[in-house]
């Protein structure tokens, strides 16, 4: 949920907390895929559609894309549920690219489930 010490001088929810919450949204997604640790290394077509407010519920949904030898393409969408009971109104969108990493944070193969690897 949307607080207000998330909020900027208009008021608004501060894209970076939005941009934060969509990270772990992916983290998560890449990591189940990855079966294990993963890092973000790009986010590209971030697009802020509509502002998040307080008290706004922002729910984000994921979908793992594009999958190479160690990296994903997650593309994440973040709804907020206006008020806590309100409407769904989708407010940012943006592709997330995670490296699979090992103990050591190195690269390594995210394991092949049947998808070609680029």
């Amino acid at each position: 949920m949307a607080m207000p010490a998330d909020t900027n001088a208009a008021g608004d929810i501060f894209g970076g907390w939005v941009l934060s919450q969509m990270d772990l949204a992916g983290g998560i997604a890449a990591g189940q895929r990855a079966e294990g640790r993963v890092v973000t290394i790009a986010v590209d077509k971030m697009k802020f559609i509509r502002p998040v407010h307080v008290g706004d519920v922002l729910c984000i949904y994921s979908s793992v894309g594009r999958i190479g030898r160690s990296s994903m393409e997650i593309l994440l969408e973040a709804w907020a549920l206006r008020h806590r009971y309100g409407t769904r109104e989708k407010v940012t969108q943006a592709m997330f690219t995670m490296v699979a990493v090992d103990e050591d944070g190195r690269p390594r193969p995210v394991p092949n489930r049947g998808e070609t690897a680029d």
